[in-house]
Protein backbone atom coordinates (compact mmCIF):
# COMPACT_ATOMS: atom_id res chain seq x y z
CA UNK A 1 0.00 0.00 0.00
CA UNK A 2 3.11 2.41 0.83
CA UNK A 3 4.51 1.65 -2.32
CA UNK A 4 1.53 2.26 -4.34
CA UNK A 5 0.69 5.79 -2.77
CA UNK A 6 4.51 6.48 -3.24
CA UNK A 7 4.28 5.87 -7.07
CA UNK A 8 0.84 7.78 -7.58
CA UNK A 9 1.69 11.31 -5.05
CA UNK A 10 3.93 12.97 -7.60
CA UNK A 11 1.73 12.07 -10.70
CA UNK A 12 -1.35 13.69 -8.22
CA UNK A 13 0.85 16.71 -7.41
CA UNK A 14 2.04 17.20 -11.43
CA UNK A 15 -1.67 16.77 -12.16
CA UNK A 16 -2.92 19.88 -9.83
CA UNK A 17 -0.23 21.62 -10.64
CA UNK A 18 -1.27 21.05 -14.67
CA UNK A 19 -4.74 21.87 -13.92
CA UNK A 20 -3.83 25.03 -11.81
CA UNK A 21 -1.62 26.05 -14.61
CA UNK A 22 -3.78 25.58 -17.01
CA UNK A 23 -6.23 27.54 -15.37
CA UNK A 24 -3.95 30.41 -14.73
CA UNK A 25 -3.02 30.90 -18.47
CA UNK A 26 -6.44 30.43 -19.89
CA UNK A 27 -9.19 32.06 -17.64
CA UNK A 28 -9.68 35.78 -20.12
CA UNK A 29 -7.03 38.37 -19.28
CA UNK A 30 -6.49 41.58 -20.19
CA UNK A 31 -4.03 44.37 -19.70
CA UNK A 32 -4.96 46.25 -16.83
CA UNK A 33 -3.89 50.30 -16.75
CA UNK A 34 -2.32 51.82 -13.61
CA UNK A 35 -3.26 54.94 -13.16
CA UNK A 36 -0.83 57.65 -14.91
CA UNK A 37 0.40 60.36 -13.40
CA UNK A 38 -0.54 63.76 -14.34
CA UNK A 39 0.73 66.44 -16.16
CA UNK A 40 -0.05 70.03 -14.93
CA UNK A 41 -0.11 73.14 -16.64
CA UNK A 42 -0.23 77.37 -15.24
CA UNK A 43 -2.24 79.59 -17.46
CA UNK A 44 -2.11 83.31 -16.36
CA UNK A 45 -5.53 85.43 -17.79
CA UNK A 46 -4.04 89.03 -17.69
CA UNK A 47 -7.45 90.49 -18.53
CA UNK A 48 -8.24 94.35 -18.31
CA UNK A 49 -9.85 93.97 -14.96
CA UNK A 50 -7.80 91.32 -13.24
CA UNK A 51 -5.40 88.76 -13.68
CA UNK A 52 -7.09 85.20 -12.71
CA UNK A 53 -4.50 81.90 -12.45
CA UNK A 54 -5.81 78.73 -13.65
CA UNK A 55 -4.00 75.21 -12.78
CA UNK A 56 -4.63 72.62 -15.39
CA UNK A 57 -4.05 68.66 -15.20
CA UNK A 58 -4.17 65.44 -17.37
CA UNK A 59 -3.02 62.30 -17.57
CA UNK A 60 0.71 61.89 -18.63
CA UNK A 61 -0.71 59.54 -21.52
CA UNK A 62 -2.82 61.61 -24.30
CA UNK A 63 -5.79 61.66 -26.55
CA UNK A 64 -4.97 61.64 -30.21
CA UNK A 65 -1.98 64.36 -29.10
CA UNK A 66 -4.16 66.53 -26.88
CA UNK A 67 -4.25 66.28 -23.13
CA UNK A 68 -7.97 65.58 -21.49
CA UNK A 69 -7.36 68.34 -19.53
CA UNK A 70 -9.49 69.37 -16.46
CA UNK A 71 -9.54 72.52 -13.95
CA UNK A 72 -7.42 71.71 -10.49
CA UNK A 73 -7.40 74.73 -8.85
CA UNK A 74 -8.05 78.48 -9.73
CA UNK A 75 -7.08 81.99 -7.80
CA UNK A 76 -7.75 85.56 -8.75
CA UNK A 77 -4.58 87.98 -8.09
CA UNK A 78 -4.86 91.06 -6.11
CA UNK A 79 -5.22 94.30 -7.65
CA UNK A 80 -6.19 95.43 -11.64
CA UNK A 81 -4.95 93.74 -14.56
CA UNK A 82 -1.19 94.11 -14.99
CA UNK A 83 -1.92 96.85 -17.88
CA UNK A 84 -3.22 99.08 -14.65
CA UNK A 85 0.60 99.20 -14.13
CA UNK A 86 1.78 101.06 -16.27
CA UNK A 87 4.09 103.45 -14.78
CA UNK A 88 4.40 101.61 -11.95
CA UNK A 89 7.97 99.80 -11.69
CA UNK A 90 7.24 96.16 -10.01
CA UNK A 91 3.67 96.51 -9.21
CA UNK A 92 2.81 94.09 -11.87
CA UNK A 93 4.74 91.50 -11.33
CA UNK A 94 4.23 91.90 -7.32
CA UNK A 95 0.27 91.08 -8.15
CA UNK A 96 1.35 87.98 -9.41
CA UNK A 97 3.19 86.29 -6.12
CA UNK A 98 0.62 85.13 -4.14
CA UNK A 99 -0.84 82.96 -6.87
CA UNK A 100 2.40 81.67 -8.35
CA UNK A 101 2.92 80.45 -4.46
CA UNK A 102 -0.33 78.54 -4.26
CA UNK A 103 0.66 77.01 -7.51
CA UNK A 104 4.49 75.85 -5.80
CA UNK A 105 2.32 74.24 -3.39
CA UNK A 106 0.09 72.99 -4.98
CA UNK A 107 1.37 71.04 -7.81
CA UNK A 108 4.01 67.80 -6.95
CA UNK A 109 7.90 69.06 -6.44
CA UNK A 110 8.53 66.16 -8.82
CA UNK A 111 6.43 67.74 -11.68
CA UNK A 112 7.90 71.83 -11.28
CA UNK A 113 10.14 71.24 -13.69
CA UNK A 114 7.94 70.13 -16.34
CA UNK A 115 4.90 71.91 -15.81
CA UNK A 116 3.98 74.26 -18.23
CA UNK A 117 3.57 78.22 -17.53
CA UNK A 118 2.52 80.80 -19.99
CA UNK A 119 0.79 84.45 -19.34
CA UNK A 120 -1.76 85.42 -22.06
CA UNK A 121 -2.97 89.34 -21.77
CA UNK A 122 -5.74 90.08 -23.65
CA UNK A 123 -7.74 93.50 -24.51
CA UNK A 124 -6.49 95.55 -21.34
CA UNK A 125 -2.85 95.24 -23.01
CA UNK A 126 -3.85 95.19 -26.52
CA UNK A 127 -5.16 98.95 -25.88
CA UNK A 128 -1.92 100.07 -23.66
CA UNK A 129 -0.01 98.67 -26.84
CA UNK A 130 -1.48 101.40 -29.01
CA UNK A 131 -0.66 104.20 -26.64
CA UNK A 132 2.58 103.04 -25.22
CA UNK A 133 4.05 100.39 -26.91
CA UNK A 134 7.62 100.92 -24.72
CA UNK A 135 5.92 100.27 -21.49
CA UNK A 136 3.84 97.79 -23.28
CA UNK A 137 7.07 95.46 -23.37
CA UNK A 138 8.40 96.85 -20.39
CA UNK A 139 5.73 95.53 -18.43
CA UNK A 140 5.90 91.84 -20.10
CA UNK A 141 9.20 91.78 -19.70
CA UNK A 142 8.69 92.22 -15.67
CA UNK A 143 6.44 89.53 -15.74
CA UNK A 144 8.30 87.54 -17.70
CA UNK A 145 11.53 87.85 -15.57
CA UNK A 146 9.17 87.08 -12.50
CA UNK A 147 7.28 83.99 -13.79
CA UNK A 148 10.74 82.18 -14.72
CA UNK A 149 12.15 82.89 -11.22
CA UNK A 150 9.86 80.53 -10.36
CA UNK A 151 10.47 76.39 -10.71
CA UNK A 152 8.47 75.72 -13.63
CA UNK A 153 8.78 75.39 -17.24
CA UNK A 154 8.17 79.18 -18.69
CA UNK A 155 6.56 79.08 -22.14
CA UNK A 156 5.70 82.85 -22.60
CA UNK A 157 4.43 85.97 -21.55
CA UNK A 158 2.47 87.46 -24.52
CA UNK A 159 -0.59 89.76 -25.69
CA UNK A 160 -3.21 87.43 -27.68
CA UNK A 161 -4.70 88.55 -30.89
CA UNK A 162 -8.53 89.77 -30.13
CA UNK A 163 -8.95 86.58 -32.79
CA UNK A 164 -6.80 83.71 -30.97
CA UNK A 165 -9.09 85.03 -27.65
CA UNK A 166 -11.98 84.44 -29.92
CA UNK A 167 -10.85 80.50 -31.35
CA UNK A 168 -9.54 79.71 -27.91
CA UNK A 169 -13.20 80.30 -26.16
CA UNK A 170 -14.37 78.68 -28.48
CA UNK A 171 -12.70 75.78 -27.58
CA UNK A 172 -13.39 75.87 -23.81
CA UNK A 173 -17.02 75.99 -24.48
CA UNK A 174 -17.19 72.59 -26.68
CA UNK A 175 -14.45 71.11 -24.79
CA UNK A 176 -16.22 71.28 -21.51
CA UNK A 177 -19.35 70.16 -23.43
CA UNK A 178 -17.86 67.23 -24.36
CA UNK A 179 -18.43 68.05 -27.98
CA UNK A 180 -14.78 67.00 -28.93
CA UNK A 181 -14.27 63.89 -26.67
CA UNK A 182 -16.45 62.25 -24.30
CA UNK A 183 -15.56 59.60 -21.83
CA UNK A 184 -17.92 56.76 -21.75
CA UNK A 185 -19.25 54.75 -18.85
CA UNK A 186 -16.83 51.58 -19.61
CA UNK A 187 -13.39 54.11 -18.93
CA UNK A 188 -12.83 54.34 -22.38
CA UNK A 189 -12.29 58.06 -24.63
CA UNK A 190 -14.52 58.19 -27.33
CA UNK A 191 -15.67 61.05 -30.15
CA UNK A 192 -19.19 61.74 -29.76
CA UNK A 193 -19.73 62.84 -32.94
CA UNK A 194 -21.87 65.89 -32.20
CA UNK A 195 -21.83 69.17 -33.84
CA UNK A 196 -19.78 71.88 -32.02
CA UNK A 197 -21.40 75.14 -30.67
CA UNK A 198 -20.72 78.88 -30.75
CA UNK A 199 -18.74 80.81 -28.00
CA UNK A 200 -19.93 84.85 -26.88
CA UNK A 201 -17.37 86.23 -24.61
CA UNK A 202 -17.57 89.90 -23.21
CA UNK A 203 -14.77 91.12 -21.45
CA UNK A 204 -13.78 94.83 -19.97
CA UNK A 205 -12.24 96.17 -23.24
CA UNK A 206 -13.25 93.68 -25.97
CA UNK A 207 -16.33 91.39 -26.97
CA UNK A 208 -15.75 87.94 -28.71
CA UNK A 209 -17.63 85.85 -31.35
CA UNK A 210 -16.50 82.48 -33.21
CA UNK A 211 -18.60 79.34 -34.92
CA UNK A 212 -18.12 76.64 -36.14
CA UNK A 213 -18.82 77.73 -40.27
CA UNK A 214 -18.95 75.57 -43.48
CA UNK A 215 -19.46 79.12 -45.52
CA UNK A 216 -16.56 80.88 -47.40
CA UNK A 217 -14.67 83.42 -45.07
CA UNK A 218 -13.96 86.40 -47.17
CA UNK A 219 -11.82 88.15 -44.72
CA UNK A 220 -8.98 85.43 -44.21
CA UNK A 221 -8.16 87.34 -40.89
CA UNK A 222 -11.42 85.99 -39.28
CA UNK A 223 -10.81 81.72 -40.64
CA UNK A 224 -8.68 79.97 -38.28
CA UNK A 225 -8.38 76.14 -38.37
CA UNK A 226 -7.97 74.33 -35.19
CA UNK A 227 -6.62 70.24 -34.52
CA UNK A 228 -7.55 68.62 -31.38
CA UNK A 229 -8.49 65.23 -30.68
CA UNK A 230 -7.30 64.07 -34.15
CA UNK A 231 -9.92 66.48 -35.67
CA UNK A 232 -9.86 69.57 -37.63
CA UNK A 233 -11.93 72.31 -36.94
CA UNK A 234 -12.32 74.97 -39.52
CA UNK A 235 -14.01 78.31 -37.65
CA UNK A 236 -14.91 82.17 -37.60
CA UNK A 237 -13.76 84.21 -35.33
CA UNK A 238 -13.78 88.49 -34.41
CA UNK A 239 -12.73 90.04 -31.81
CA UNK A 240 -14.06 93.59 -31.10
CA UNK A 241 -11.81 96.08 -29.17
CA UNK A 242 -13.38 98.90 -27.59
CA UNK A 243 -16.66 96.55 -27.40
CA UNK A 244 -15.86 95.33 -23.86
CA UNK A 245 -18.30 96.39 -20.99
CA UNK A 246 -15.98 98.67 -19.12
CA UNK A 247 -14.72 100.75 -22.60
CA UNK A 248 -18.50 100.72 -24.32
CA UNK A 249 -19.53 102.33 -20.90
CA UNK A 250 -16.82 104.76 -21.54
CA UNK A 251 -17.57 105.22 -25.26
CA UNK A 252 -21.36 105.67 -23.80
CA UNK A 253 -20.41 108.61 -21.79
CA UNK A 254 -18.22 110.34 -24.13
CA UNK A 255 -21.21 110.03 -26.97
CA UNK A 256 -23.45 111.84 -24.43
CA UNK A 257 -21.11 114.99 -23.48
CA UNK A 258 -20.20 115.53 -27.10
CA UNK A 259 -23.60 115.31 -27.85
CA UNK A 260 -24.57 117.49 -24.97
CA UNK A 261 -21.40 119.69 -24.55
CA UNK A 262 -18.82 119.89 -21.97
CA UNK A 263 -20.77 121.23 -19.09
CA UNK A 264 -20.90 120.96 -15.22
CA UNK A 265 -24.33 118.65 -15.79
CA UNK A 266 -24.82 115.92 -18.61
CA UNK A 267 -28.38 113.60 -18.52
CA UNK A 268 -27.77 109.73 -19.01
CA UNK A 269 -30.85 108.01 -20.29
CA UNK A 270 -29.26 104.98 -19.53
CA UNK A 271 -28.57 105.52 -15.86
CA UNK A 272 -31.60 104.87 -13.69
CA UNK A 273 -34.01 107.82 -12.28
CA UNK A 274 -32.61 109.08 -8.85
CA UNK A 275 -29.11 108.50 -9.49
CA UNK A 276 -26.72 110.83 -9.53
CA UNK A 277 -22.63 110.18 -10.02
CA UNK A 278 -19.56 112.57 -10.15
CA UNK A 279 -16.43 111.80 -12.82
CA UNK A 280 -13.84 113.73 -14.18
CA UNK A 281 -13.13 113.68 -18.23
CA UNK A 282 -9.93 112.73 -17.82
CA UNK A 283 -9.61 109.31 -15.88
CA UNK A 284 -13.10 108.46 -16.61
CA UNK A 285 -13.82 109.33 -19.99
CA UNK A 286 -11.33 110.63 -22.41
CA UNK A 287 -8.49 108.54 -21.30
CA UNK A 288 -8.62 105.56 -23.28
CA UNK A 289 -8.33 104.78 -27.10
CA UNK A 290 -11.78 103.80 -27.52
CA UNK A 291 -12.80 107.28 -26.74
CA UNK A 292 -10.22 109.44 -29.46
CA UNK A 293 -12.73 110.01 -31.83
CA UNK A 294 -15.56 111.48 -29.33
CA UNK A 295 -12.65 113.73 -27.63
CA UNK A 296 -13.16 117.47 -27.45
CA UNK A 297 -10.60 119.41 -29.26
CA UNK A 298 -10.24 121.39 -25.60
CA UNK A 299 -10.68 120.36 -22.05
CA UNK A 300 -9.90 119.87 -18.69
CA UNK A 301 -8.99 116.23 -17.95
CA UNK A 302 -9.17 117.41 -14.19
CA UNK A 303 -12.90 118.88 -14.68
CA UNK A 304 -15.97 117.19 -12.76
CA UNK A 305 -19.19 116.42 -14.40
CA UNK A 306 -22.33 115.32 -12.44
CA UNK A 307 -23.88 112.81 -14.24
CA UNK A 308 -27.67 112.23 -13.34
CA UNK A 309 -29.72 109.55 -14.65
CA UNK A 310 -33.11 109.89 -16.01
CA UNK A 311 -34.11 105.74 -16.81
CA UNK A 312 -35.66 106.64 -20.96
CA UNK A 313 -35.30 103.19 -22.84
CA UNK A 314 -36.02 104.63 -25.95
CA UNK A 315 -33.51 107.15 -25.63
CA UNK A 316 -30.82 105.01 -24.19
CA UNK A 317 -31.34 102.39 -26.92
CA UNK A 318 -30.91 105.63 -29.76
CA UNK A 319 -27.59 106.19 -27.97
CA UNK A 320 -26.42 102.73 -28.01
CA UNK A 321 -27.09 102.46 -31.57
CA UNK A 322 -25.18 105.39 -32.56
CA UNK A 323 -22.20 103.84 -30.93
CA UNK A 324 -22.06 100.92 -33.66
CA UNK A 325 -21.96 101.54 -37.51
CA UNK A 326 -24.06 98.96 -39.37
CA UNK A 327 -22.96 100.71 -42.99
CA UNK A 328 -20.01 100.60 -45.05
CA UNK A 329 -20.02 96.77 -45.49
CA UNK A 330 -17.19 95.95 -48.04
CA UNK A 331 -17.84 92.23 -48.22
CA UNK A 332 -21.15 90.43 -48.92
CA UNK A 333 -22.62 90.88 -45.28
CA UNK A 334 -21.31 92.21 -42.32
CA UNK A 335 -21.74 92.55 -38.76
CA UNK A 336 -20.74 95.93 -37.97
CA UNK A 337 -17.74 98.40 -38.02
CA UNK A 338 -17.54 97.30 -41.26
CA UNK A 339 -16.72 93.49 -40.71
CA UNK A 340 -17.32 90.86 -42.33
CA UNK A 341 -19.66 87.38 -40.48
CA UNK A 342 -21.29 84.31 -42.04
CA UNK A 343 -24.73 83.91 -40.56
CA UNK A 344 -24.73 82.56 -37.47
CA UNK A 345 -25.57 78.90 -36.66
CA UNK A 346 -26.17 76.25 -34.04
CA UNK A 347 -25.93 76.82 -30.43
CA UNK A 348 -24.21 79.03 -28.65
CA UNK A 349 -23.07 79.90 -25.71
CA UNK A 350 -22.46 83.13 -23.86
CA UNK A 351 -20.29 83.57 -21.05
CA UNK A 352 -18.35 86.43 -18.54
CA UNK A 353 -19.88 89.38 -17.99
CA UNK A 354 -22.48 88.18 -20.85
CA UNK A 355 -23.71 86.01 -17.78
CA UNK A 356 -23.64 88.91 -15.13
CA UNK A 357 -25.89 91.24 -17.21
CA UNK A 358 -28.05 87.99 -18.11
CA UNK A 359 -28.73 86.81 -14.12
CA UNK A 360 -29.25 90.69 -13.27
CA UNK A 361 -32.11 90.91 -16.37
CA UNK A 362 -33.76 87.55 -15.18
CA UNK A 363 -33.83 88.61 -11.60
CA UNK A 364 -35.06 92.22 -12.14
CA UNK A 365 -37.90 91.18 -14.37
CA UNK A 366 -38.32 87.29 -14.23
CA UNK A 367 -39.21 87.54 -17.57
CA UNK A 368 -37.57 85.08 -19.65
CA UNK A 369 -35.40 85.86 -22.30
CA UNK A 370 -36.69 83.27 -25.32
CA UNK A 371 -37.24 86.02 -27.85
CA UNK A 372 -36.01 89.09 -28.87
CA UNK A 373 -39.72 90.95 -27.66
CA UNK A 374 -39.44 89.21 -24.47
CA UNK A 375 -35.62 90.92 -24.36
CA UNK A 376 -36.91 93.81 -25.82
CA UNK A 377 -39.50 94.11 -22.84
CA UNK A 378 -37.76 92.73 -20.02
CA UNK A 379 -35.11 95.99 -21.00
CA UNK A 380 -37.74 98.29 -21.47
CA UNK A 381 -38.82 97.18 -17.48
CA UNK A 382 -35.51 97.79 -16.38
CA UNK A 383 -34.75 101.00 -17.39
CA UNK A 384 -38.18 102.31 -16.21
CA UNK A 385 -36.96 101.49 -12.26
CA UNK A 386 -35.66 103.79 -9.71
CA UNK A 387 -32.47 102.78 -8.42
CA UNK A 388 -34.32 102.38 -5.26
CA UNK A 389 -35.99 99.82 -6.93
CA UNK A 390 -33.67 98.09 -8.50
CA UNK A 391 -31.33 97.75 -5.52
CA UNK A 392 -34.25 96.86 -3.48
CA UNK A 393 -35.02 94.02 -5.50
CA UNK A 394 -31.69 92.25 -5.97
CA UNK A 395 -29.87 93.38 -2.83
CA UNK A 396 -27.43 94.54 -4.63
CA UNK A 397 -25.10 98.15 -4.38
CA UNK A 398 -25.55 100.88 -6.41
CA UNK A 399 -22.59 100.76 -8.05
CA UNK A 400 -23.66 97.04 -9.21
CA UNK A 401 -27.14 98.17 -10.72
CA UNK A 402 -26.27 101.95 -12.04
CA UNK A 403 -25.24 100.32 -15.76
CA UNK A 404 -27.73 97.26 -16.08
CA UNK A 405 -29.60 99.08 -18.60
CA UNK A 406 -26.87 100.53 -20.52
CA UNK A 407 -25.36 97.13 -20.46
CA UNK A 408 -28.70 95.33 -21.25
CA UNK A 409 -29.35 97.67 -24.17
CA UNK A 410 -25.48 96.94 -25.51
CA UNK A 411 -26.18 93.52 -25.29
CA UNK A 412 -29.64 93.73 -27.55
CA UNK A 413 -27.90 95.85 -30.14
CA UNK A 414 -24.91 93.53 -30.01
CA UNK A 415 -26.94 90.11 -30.14
CA UNK A 416 -29.60 91.38 -32.80
CA UNK A 417 -28.26 93.87 -34.98
CA UNK A 418 -24.78 93.28 -34.88
CA UNK A 419 -24.73 89.19 -34.63
CA UNK A 420 -28.27 89.37 -36.80
CA UNK A 421 -29.63 86.53 -33.86
CA UNK A 422 -33.61 86.42 -34.46
CA UNK A 423 -36.64 85.08 -32.65
CA UNK A 424 -35.17 81.54 -34.14
CA UNK A 425 -31.90 81.66 -32.75
CA UNK A 426 -31.94 84.09 -29.97
CA UNK A 427 -33.08 81.30 -28.26
CA UNK A 428 -30.24 79.03 -28.90
CA UNK A 429 -28.03 80.91 -26.88
CA UNK A 430 -27.35 79.78 -22.65
CA UNK A 431 -25.65 81.97 -20.42
CA UNK A 432 -23.30 80.47 -18.10
CA UNK A 433 -20.42 81.31 -15.59
CA UNK A 434 -19.14 77.75 -15.30
CA UNK A 435 -19.23 74.11 -17.24
CA UNK A 436 -18.75 70.62 -15.85
CA UNK A 437 -16.47 72.09 -12.66
CA UNK A 438 -14.58 74.39 -14.63
CA UNK A 439 -14.43 78.54 -15.33
CA UNK A 440 -15.53 79.14 -18.89
CA UNK A 441 -13.10 81.22 -20.64
CA UNK A 442 -10.12 81.39 -23.47
CA UNK A 443 -7.26 79.80 -20.52
CA UNK A 444 -8.91 76.44 -20.83
CA UNK A 445 -8.81 76.62 -24.86
CA UNK A 446 -5.07 77.75 -24.87
CA UNK A 447 -4.28 74.99 -22.78
CA UNK A 448 -5.57 72.39 -24.66
CA UNK A 449 -4.27 73.40 -27.77
CA UNK A 450 -0.64 74.47 -26.08
CA UNK A 451 -0.78 70.63 -24.13
CA UNK A 452 -0.16 69.23 -27.91
CA UNK A 453 3.34 70.66 -27.17
CA UNK A 454 4.02 68.74 -23.95
CA UNK A 455 5.12 65.04 -24.73
CA UNK A 456 3.23 62.36 -23.63
CA UNK A 457 4.41 59.52 -21.51
CA UNK A 458 3.46 56.02 -22.32
CA UNK A 459 0.81 54.16 -19.50
CA UNK A 460 2.05 51.79 -16.94
CA UNK A 461 0.32 48.47 -17.83
CA UNK A 462 0.20 44.66 -16.05
CA UNK A 463 1.10 43.06 -19.30
CA UNK A 464 -0.14 39.69 -19.97
CA UNK A 465 1.89 37.41 -22.15
CA UNK A 466 2.56 37.86 -25.78
CA UNK A 467 0.70 34.93 -27.72
CA UNK A 468 3.71 33.37 -28.80
CA UNK A 469 5.09 32.28 -25.03
CA UNK A 470 1.33 32.64 -23.89
CA UNK A 471 0.62 29.56 -25.92
CA UNK A 472 3.76 27.49 -25.79
CA UNK A 473 3.58 27.55 -21.76
CA UNK A 474 -0.03 26.48 -21.98
CA UNK A 475 1.29 23.68 -24.80
CA UNK A 476 3.47 22.61 -21.64
CA UNK A 477 1.01 22.00 -18.87
CA UNK A 478 -1.26 20.42 -21.16
CA UNK A 479 1.50 18.37 -21.76
CA UNK A 480 2.05 17.60 -18.31
CA UNK A 481 -1.50 17.07 -17.53
CA UNK A 482 -1.22 14.39 -20.10
CA UNK A 483 1.60 13.10 -18.83
CA UNK A 484 0.29 12.69 -15.39
CA UNK A 485 -2.74 11.39 -16.30
CA UNK A 486 -0.67 8.77 -18.61
CA UNK A 487 1.22 7.83 -15.55
CA UNK A 488 -1.67 7.45 -13.34
CA UNK A 489 -3.99 4.96 -15.25
CA UNK A 490 -0.60 3.21 -15.95
CA UNK A 491 -0.13 2.98 -12.25
CA UNK A 492 -4.02 1.75 -11.67
CA UNK A 493 -3.78 -0.60 -14.74
CA UNK A 494 -0.55 -2.36 -13.37
CA UNK A 495 -2.59 -2.50 -9.53
CA UNK A 496 -4.94 -3.84 -11.16
CA UNK A 497 -3.34 -6.47 -13.24
CA UNK A 498 -1.44 -7.34 -9.82
CA UNK A 499 -4.80 -8.41 -7.92
CA UNK A 500 -6.53 -10.13 -10.62
CA UNK A 501 -2.83 -12.42 -10.80
CA UNK A 502 -3.01 -12.93 -6.93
Amino acid sequence: MALRYSQTLPAVVLLILAIVGILLVALPAKNMDTPPEYMYGIVLDAGSSHTSMYIYKWPADKQNGTGIVTQHSECNAQGGGISSYAGVRGGAAESLKACLEQAVKEIPKSRHHQTPLQLGATAGMRLLNIVNATETQRLLKEVENKLRSYPFKFKEATILSGQEEGAYGWVTVNYLLENFVKYDFVGRWLNPGRATIGALDLGGASTQIAFETSEKVENKDNAMELKLYGQTYRIYTQSFLCYGQDQFLRKLLAHLIKTEGVKPQVSNPCYPQQFNISIKLGEDVFDSPCTKKYRPAQFNPQMSVSVVGTGDYQKCLDNVKEIFSFNNCSYSKCSFDGVFQPNVRGSFMAFSAYFFAHSYITNLTSIPLTSPSQLEKAIRLICNLTISEMTKRTNQKEKHMKNVCAISNFIQVLLLQGYKFNEHSLPSISFQKQAGGASVGWALGYMLSRSNLVPAEGLGLMKALPLGPWAGILFLFIAVLLIALGYLLMICRYTRNKQGMV
